[in-house]
């Protein structure tokens, strides 16, 4: 569908994992929205163009059952139901393990297979205008309103814009909304493995100076045991280990496990992506919002970054929503205050710890890594400590919006 010079209740720019789960939550609401995207439909849904898999925390996906999409998912993702994390290969580890009646921690769920879901369900929403390849000219936020030009002419309007597409966000520039950004000397080398023994719903976290090495579940393929693979190597090594022979890489792979799921075989294309930290100084404007990476980007050491941007999605809702309940104007001053002020410590926060977990667990010599192995033991010890660990995993923590309760606003 198309709308052509029509108004409606919020524009989101970017049709990606957080735009389209922003637009379904908020006509979840009853609240009429456009996406758009320069992207052709058959190149965003490529399965190859993202090739990694996400560990959706229990939180998060409690919202994707809210707006109908796990019974979709569930029969492809695979349950994260204990979480293992070392120092290298050495002894002393941290695990969390829910008790006997809990949920999992989260949910391992392929990017593509997610871009998907949430594509067809905005395009068969009948409050969602889903404009794909789609190029936008300019756009004006006034006192008033929000207006976007296309390049086919079209001028669409609406109180709100949400901005969705990414870290290179060009409305967010317009903006001039100031950003801290530096880059990792790090590229993460992510791929799909099979693999001899169970992974028994394990999630290992393994670090090296080097950079963490990640072995996350995946549902079996055709009987074969099946993780995906997360390692974060010096930028400078990153195309080299990439594209050496796969009998060559398989033999680095064992030399980071040490063999304990046993002989691993490359089961998918290898893709490598450059690591940087990026986080903006405020998360509105007049009349604009950003969510996901448009807003902030994290190293990937806590699995966490799509689950900070599905967090921004679920509070922005409850504060457009509240605020469209109240009487506001949806590009009130007062929502996006709200929004700022409830999400912007949170991002910071765990943009903060990851950086510090990244530096720290990157320190070379015996003398760190015995520290990160006090460390690993201490939270292991302490209940209390090792609950509020298990809770941040799970995306618990903190003051949740309604959404990540798994209950409409």
């Amino acid at each position: 569908m198309t709308m052509n010079g029509k108004d409606s209740d919020v524009i989101i720019l970017g049709a990606g994992l957080i735009g389209l789960t922003q637009a379904l939550t908020l006509a979840a609401h009853g609240l009429r929205v456009t996406v758009i995207d320069r992207a052709e439909p058959a190149d965003l849904l490529d399965p190859k163009s993202d090739g990694r898999v996400s560990s959706i925390n229990s939180a998060s996906w409690n919202m994707l059952s809210a707006i109908g999409l796990t019974e979709t998912l569930e029969p492809h993702g695979c349950d994260i139901d204990k979480i293992l994390i070392n120092d290298g290969l050495k002894p002393g580890k941290l695990d969390f393990t829910p008790d006997e009646n809990g949920d999992p921690l989260g949910v391992m769920i392929e990017n593509g297979l997610l871009q998907r879901t949430l594509f067809d369900a905005a395009q068969a929403h009948d409050r969602i205008d889903l404009l794909m390849s789609q190029q936008v000219e300019q756009t004006e936020r006034g006192p008033h309103r929000v207006s976007v030009s296309l390049d086919g002419g079209e001028q669409l309007f609406a109180p709100l814009l949400i901005a969705a597409d990414g870290r290179g966000s060009a409305v967010r520039d317009a903006a001039g909304i100031a950003m801290a950004k530096w880059q990792y000397d790090h590229s993460a080398i992510v791929c799909t493995v099979t693999h001899e023994q169970s992974h028994g719903n394990t999630a290992y976290e393994i670090f090296y100076p080097s950079g963490p090495f990640a072995i996350l579940p995946m549902n079996d393929d055709k009987g074969r045991h099946r993780s995906a693979i997360v390692w974060t190597v010096a930028r400078k090594d990153g195309p080299a280990l990439a594209n050496i022979n796969a009998r060559a890489f398989q033999a680095e792979l064992m030399k980071k496990t040490g063999g304990f799921l046993g002989q691993m075989e490359l089961h998918s294309d290898r893709a490598t992506y450059p690591l940087g930290y990026h986080h903006s100084a405020g998360l509105t404007a007049e009349r604009l919002a950003l969510v996901g990476d448009a807003g902030h980007g994290i190293h990937p050491i806590a699995g966490q970054g799509l689950n900070l941007g599905l967090r921004d999605v679920a509070a922005l809702t409850e504060c457009v929503v509240d605020g469209a309940r109240t009487g506001l104007d949806l590009g009130d001053a007062q929502i996006l205050e709200r929004y700022d002020r409830w999400r912007g410590l949170d991002n910071l926060m765990m943009s903060a710890a990851t950086d510090i977990l990244t530096r720290l667990f990157g320190l070379p010599g015996d003398t760190s890594s015995a520290i990160r192995r006090f460390g690993i033991g201490l939270v292991q010890r302490i209940p209390p400590l090792k609950d509020q660990f298990m809770a941040e995993a799970r995306g618990e923590s903190g003051d949740l919006p309604k959404l990540l309760m798994g209950d409409l606003v």
